[in-house]
């Protein structure tokens, strides 16, 4: 397995061009399959999710790849789809693989879709899934890892989902996006309750409305969706990685520099550059950038994870990261992931004092901290761990960083592009 070398202590400067969200272009991905016309993806990531997500839709028999001209943009064909499946095999790393059942069912009025795999952070249940699209009137059954969904047909031709109101007992992000993708083609009215309100839903949704569908409320808990017989193709492009943009705001925060992140869209990290902002670092933005100024030791911020636009729980390792060589003692309290504090014995390896109870993080800041060997858990503790090793005294080797390329699009080049002295170990 790759891993990554960091020698520490030195200064950011310079410009990071921000991605395309992973999180917004797997769904976006899942939403070419309600249409027999193609859709062009513009800004889509090079990451290991995404290439997963492409070998799904490909062998179910559509055409996806990227354009050979313009590598960040992708064509998707879903016409001939012949395989309405996500089998076990390419979808166990990736938890974004049910979000093919909504657009299967909606289109073809049937999908086989594995119970998914991804981030050992903790229990991300598929039943809301399935229970919205039972309201929605399909049939499911789970045997043998999958999910086998069917919609009854009423006569000549594929069974259609039907429009009803979905309250979900949590808000969910993949939850949403499903039955924002199964609504668009159900017969009449669905009225989403309890929806999450992340920008990567509000992309979908724009991407939808793009292809044809009647949505309102999209970025609000309560999205209207009228339901129409058939979509068409179109081109969109993919919104900047937020929390793409917020590890590296960390990542300068803690190392110290000046660095401006081309495409970060500050609206969506409020939360964040606000703690940011209250821990010392000198943070402005206009249309399409962001600008981080730092120097010295900052101030410890303690914060609760929450639904956006609360503080993002993809963003606590890395603030964490943060804290742990900062000024004074912090808190940090996670209510998403049960099992999201897996970085902190990998920090405390490098020198860190974390100590945790449950569902509440202590950290005491410390002046430095020392390069070591440490190993990657999960795709955000990984990002924790390269942070972490770009303010550590020597040399930190961070392992199984396969993590991190499921989430960032060549983090090392990027980092090395404004002065990190950091190389990709290959296997």
């Amino acid at each position: 397995m790759d891993k990554l070398l960091i020698r520490g202590g030195r200064q950011l400067a310079g410009t990071v061009t921000i991605s395309g969200a992973k999180n917004a272009a797997l769904p976006e991905l899942c939403a070419a399959l309600l249409t027999d016309e193609p859709v062009t993806l513009q800004n889509v990531p090079r990451l290991q999710d995404v290439s997963t997500m492409l070998k799904l839709i490909q062998n179910m028999g559509a055409t996806a790849e990227r354009c050979s001209d313009v590598p960040s943009s992708v064509i998707l064909n879903a016409g001939p789809l012949s395989s309405p499946e996500a089998p076990y095999e390419l979808v166990k790393t990736m938890r974004a693989s049910v979000l093919a059942l909504g657009p299967l069912l909606a289109r073809f009025g049937q999908a086989r879709v594995s119970l998914p795999g991804g981030c050992a952070i903790g229990s991300r249940p598929v039943d809301q899934h399935i229970k919205g699209m039972q309201a929605m009137g399909a049939q499911i059954v789970v045997e043998h890892g999958y999910m086998i969904a069917t919609v009854p047909s009423t006569g000549a031709g594929r069974g259609r989902l039907k429009g009803c109101h979905i309250t979900t007992d949590m808000v969910t992000v993949t939850g949403t996006e499903n039955f924002l993708m199964a609504a668009t083609l159900a017969e009449g009215e669905t009225i989403l309750e309890n929806a999450a309100e992340e920008p990567e839903i509000f992309d979908l949704a724009e991407m939808l409305i793009k292809m044809g569908s009647k949505i309102e409320g999209h970025g609000s808990r309560r999205i209207r969706i009228e339901g129409v017989e058939r979509l068409h193709g179109c081109t969109h492009q993919v919104v900047a990685d937020r929390i793409e943009a917020g590890t590296f705001l960390c990542a300068v925060a803690a190392a110290g520099g000046d660095v401006v992140l081309q495409h970060g869209r500050a609206e969506h990290l409020d939360a964040v550059i606000e703690k940011l902002r209250e821990a010392g670092a000198v943070i402005t933005a206009g249309q399409g950038f962001i600008r981080v100024e730092a120097s010295g030791r900052l101030k410890a911020q303690s914060f609760r994870t929450t639904e956006y636009p609360g503080f993002p729980t993809d963003m606590q390792a890395q603030f964490m990261a943060l804290n742990a060589i900062s000024l004074g003692a912090s808190t940090v309290t996670e209510t998403i992931f049960e099992n999201r504090f897996m970085h902190v014995n990998e920090m405390v390896r490098l020198g860190a004092k974390i100590q945790v109870d449950g569902k509440i993080a202590v950290i005491e800041g410390v002046e430095k901290l020392s390069g070591a060997v440490v190993m990657a858990t999960d795709l955000r503790a990984s990002a924790s761990l390269v942070i972490a090793g770009l303010v550590a005294e020597g040399e930190t080797l961070v392992d199984r960083i396969y993590h991190l390329d499921r989430g960032y699009d060549q983090m090392e080049t990027k980092l090395r592009a404004i002065g990190a002295d950091i190389e990709r170990l290959k296997a």
